[in-house]
């Protein structure tokens, strides 16, 4: 596992953030919105990581995520991730829970 921050900067306030260098976009939707508590969140990259990893350490700062982890999918920048895909400063990641419709 290459390295990644433990600690998300924050976007308190509803505020947007881009993505930057250093930096992945994380979107969280529906119960991991709710756990979050913000619909995006800056997560400082100390270097690229993969998918498996990010979330590993996404759920570490975020517990309350740990019920869902083997539901959450993520996906890198518009595509569904696969553990071992690599995920590099700048990108988006969408944390996807499993949801329900009719």
């Amino acid at each position: 596992m290459r390295g990644q921050t433990a600690s998300p900067t924050s976007t308190e306030n509803g505020a947007r953030v881009r993505a930057m260098s250093g930096m992945v976009k994380v979107l969280a939707f529906a119960g991991a919105r709710d756990v979050i508590g913000n619909d995006e969140v800056a997560w400082a990259l100390d270097d690229e990581t993969t998918a498996t990893a990010l979330l590993d350490a996404i759920i570490a700062r975020y517990p309350a995520l740990g019920p869902m982890r083997r539901s959450l999918r993520l996906a890198v920048n518009g595509r569904y991730a696969d553990d071992g895909d690599v995920v590099r400063h700048g990108d988006e990641v969408a944390l996807l829970p499993p949801v329900a419709g009719g």
